[in-house]
């Protein structure tokens, strides 16, 4: 049986968890304490688009390891400071080595913070996010069941995109629906699911 194909698996410590989130310490306290929890407020949100869209081609564990070094690269990610980055702060970022030195993404992270900031002006980026989250949820026995996009992540990425976002589609955007509770897909039978507050199981 693959980590794909099983379900949950239960740890030292008696709880149950997917494959990805049962060896490793860091993403298994990044799963127990973070992931899938709701984000609601702004600089959270924006910090979680960028970090998912740096993500894209690479694993998580990864972007996790990094994270501290992105939060001090990009100002901890206030979206009113990383709009006013230059072009010379785009050549700082691509010398830094404790981050992941893609200028279209480096760019990218500049963009969607000014877009951050356009929103204010027609709800924000909550609510507009938020927006998007479905009616149900899916309940994955096993990581195989889980989709990778859905047609709330199809439309978000879409209109994202006409707000000025980039690196946000629609695989992207499921990912974060995921990390930040809009939906939960846990496997049934982790001690995680339905913790969200957002979606009772």
């Amino acid at each position: 049986m693959t980590p794909e194909t099983a379900g949950v698996i239960i740890g030292e410590d008696g709880l149950a968890r997917p494959a990805w989130a049962a060896a490793d310490p860091l993403m298994r306290s990044y799963y127990d304490h973070e992931w899938g929890l709701p984000v609601t407020d702004e600089q959270g949100l924006y910090e979680r688009i960028c970090l998912e869209g740096f993500q894209a081609g690479l694993s998580w564990a990864t972007i996790l390891r990094k994270r501290p070094a992105f939060r001090a690269a990009f100002a901890g990610f206030d979206p009113d400071a990383v709009a006013r980055f230059t072009d010379d702060d785009v050549e700082r970022l691509m010398l830094d080595p404790g981050i992941i030195r893609n200028r279209l993404k480096i760019v990218a992270t500049i963009r969607n913070a000014r877009a951050t900031l356009e929103l204010r002006n027609d709800g924000g980026l909550v609510d507009f996010v938020w927006g998007f989250r479905p009616a149900s949820t899916p309940r994955p026995q096993v990581v195989t069941e889980i989709p990778t996009q859905s047609a709330e992540s199809i439309a978000l990425s879409k209109a994202l995109r006409k707000r000025g976002f980039t690196f946000v589609g629609p695989t992207t955007m499921f990912a974060l629906m995921e990390a930040v509770g809009i939906v939960d897909t846990h496997l049934v039978g982790s001690h995680r699911r339905g913790s969200s507050g957002i979606w009772r199981d």
